[in-house]
Parts: C-alpha cells; sequence; structure tokens
C-alpha cells in the first residue's frame, strides 16, 4: 500500500477474483460492483483513507469509479479528491480503468449550472476532466432528464463529447422508458456508443422494472448500472431492530415507508433469513439479487473503510438464486 513517497504498485492477482460482466452486446466492460464516489470523499475526507480504500478497491479487480460533477461536498470535491489520487498511484493503469463522471445535477451558480442543454454539458466535461487530471472519461452521463431541453439536443450534444475525444462511451441516468427510447432512437441516428441507464434499483425499489425501462434496455442489447442498492442503508443488519420513525430516504426510495416502519421492519427480518440461509449478509444478498439480472451490468456502491468495501465484495462469491429463493423474496417484498 502506498506509504509517504513509496510507489504505488497494483496487485498482480488483481483480476483472478473480479467479476467481469458486459453492458449488453457493446465493447463496454465492467466489474460487478463499482466503485461509486458519492458519499464520503472530497474536502471533507481524509485524502489518506480515501486513498487507501481507492487502491485497495482496484487491487480487488474493482476497475470502475463512479462520479460526477456535484459529488462531494460541494461540487467537485469528489472528482478532485479522485484526480490526486488517480495522478499519485492510478495514472500508470489508466488503459485498464473505467472512469465516469455524469453532469445534470447543481454544479455551478447561473442558469446553466445544471441540467443537460448543449453548454451545460460541454462545459461540465471540461471541468471534470481538469479535476481528475484526465484526457478523457470512459463514460460521460447525462445526469437527469432535462424537461426544458429536446432530448435531441442532450443526445447531439453527449455525441459530440464522444467525437471531440473526451468520452469513449455515453450514459444516460435516471431517465424513464419514454425518454430512455427516444434518446436510443437519437443515438442509433448518430451512431453514438451509447451503452447504459444508470438508475436506483433495488429489491425493495423495483419502479424502474415496473417502468419497463429495464426491460427495453435489455431488448436494445444496452445495460442498466444499478445505484442505492441497499436503499440507503435500510437492506443492511443496522435496521432489523429498530427503525427510526423520522428516517429520511432519498426520494427514489420513499415509497418502501408507504406501510410504515414496522411493516418494513417484518420484511428485512423475514429477507435477513433468507441471506443467512444462503451464507450472506443482507447487504450481501441485496447486491446478489441485482446482478441475479443479466441487464444489471454492474452495481455501484461506496465505501469509506476498507472492511466495508472487502465485505460487499463478498456479495460476488454468490450470485446464484433458485427460483424458490426469488419467490420468496417476491412475495415479501411485494406481498
Amino acid at each position: 500500500m502506498n506509504g509517504g513517497n513509496k510507489m504505488y504498485k497494483a496487485n498482480d492477482d488483481r483480476y483472478e477474483k473480479a467479476t467481469i460482466r458486459r453492458a449488453g452486446n457493446t465493447g463496454l466492460q465492467l466489474p460487478g460492483i463499482s466503485f461509486g464516489m458519492w458519499h464520503s470523499f472530497g474536502d471533507d475526507a481524509n485524502y489518506s483513507d480515501s486513498e487507501r480504500v481507492i487502491l485497495d478497491a482496484f487491487d480487488s479487480g474493482i476497475f470502475s469509479f463512479d462520479l460526477a460533477n456535484n459529488y462531494g461536498p460541494g461540487s467537485g470535491a469528489a472528482e478532485r479528491m479522485f484526480g490526486e489520487v488517480y495522478k499519485a498511484n492510478l495514472k500508470p493503469y489508466r488503459n485498464e480503468l473505467v472512469i465516469t463522471t455524469k453532469a445534470g445535477y447543481h454544479m455551478w451558480p447561473g442558469p446553466y449550472g445544471s441540467f443537460s442543454g448543449r453548454k451545460t454539458l460541454m462545459n461540465a466535461i471540461d471541468v471534470s476532466l481538469e479535476r481528475m487530471n484526465l484526457d478523457y472519461v470512459d463514460i460521460f452521463y447525462s445526469h437527469r432528464f432535462d424537461p426544458n431541453t429536446s432530448l435531441e439536443e442532450t443526445a447531439v450534444a453527449l455525441d459530440d463529447i464522444v467525437k471531440s475525444g473526451k468520452a469513449l462511451y455515453v450514459g444516460i441516468s435516471n431517465y424513464n422508458k419514454e425518454q430512455t427510447a427516444e434518446m436510443i432512437k437519437y443515438f442509433k441516428e448518430l451512431h453514438t456508443p451509447f451503452a447504459v441507464n444508470q438508475l436506483s434499483y433495488n429489491m425493495l425499489n423495483r419502479d424502474v422494472k415496473e417502468d419497463g425501462v429495464v426491460d427495453l434496455l435489455r431488448e436494445e442489447q444496452k445495460a442498466v448500472v444499478a445505484y442505492g442498492p441497499l436503499a440507503e442503508g435500510l437492506l443492511t443488519n443496522k435496521y432489523l431492530n429498530d427503525l427510526p420513525a423520522d428516517m429520511k430516504l432519498h426520494p427514489t426510495n420513499s415509497g418502501v415507508l408507504s406501510g410504515g416502519a414496522n411493516d418494513l421492519k417484518a420484511k428485512l427480518n423475514q429477507l435477513n433469513d433468507i441471506a443467512q440461509n444462503r451464507g450472506q449478509s443482507l447487504a450481501q444478498m441485496a447486491t446478489a439479487w441485482l446482478l441475479n439480472d443479466p441487464t444489471v451490468v454492474s452495481v455501484v456502491t461506496g465505501a469509506s473503510k476498507v472492511e466495508h468495501l472487502q465485505d460487499n465484495i463478498k456479495a460476488m462469491e454468490n450470485l446464484d438464486f433458485t427460483s424458490d429463493e426469488l419467490e420468496a423474496i417476491d412475495k415479501i417484498v411485494l406481498g
């Protein structure tokens, strides 16, 4: 590991146990778990702790790092932090890494600081590359649907970013089935290398499945990258005994509390029983459940400590479910 000025050298066996999946019929391949930097990275974080967990991820076969222009406490904080770690340690391994970022949520003041218009996306990619000390990213995402800008403008801007050499693939995030279908139409006309839609998806929150966007991506031979796999900690052993009444959830997961806290706690305990029978923690089963769907190419999960990261990776050891297990999970969650 990196101690003082000692040069980092990646683990020679980093791909031995790696779970690598392909995004539909594209050339994009990702590890089953991608390292997400939404929380815990940035100006307030301890640099050496962040560096340690990022390098441990790469040493463990996680070669995909998921960022966004607005991640961190204050826009750009996570990208700056990652850029420092990259420059100091990972630059020699650039050809192996999949580094992704997004633009669309609040990034800077004024009318161009959010959403997916041409000027916003064009400026955002340049800012992100500079912060991360990169010439290009592997995937550049439109982070959210822009209700005031034509989808065609967004698609053309993303295509131009690829043509300029600043991104290899484009992605969209939080786009529903109808919006995704229209974007795919433009990407086909433009021959844009579109590969993935990054969506909030977990065992408790299946809105994207009900919407039909997952099935659409499968039919189009594209993929889902799932974020929020643990429903903000609900799908861990943290709340099995006590669920705070005033729990605040990401808007995409707020529906899971519709039956009340006691109902949800009962469901979590039943799910935990299935996980234990599988020799997994509830969190590991939640990750494995997502990867049981071949349309899900990767699950984004963050970790601020090496132990948490290694715990997440253990989910890869058992991705197979019996039809009985899947039916039991559906019955608990869906009733």
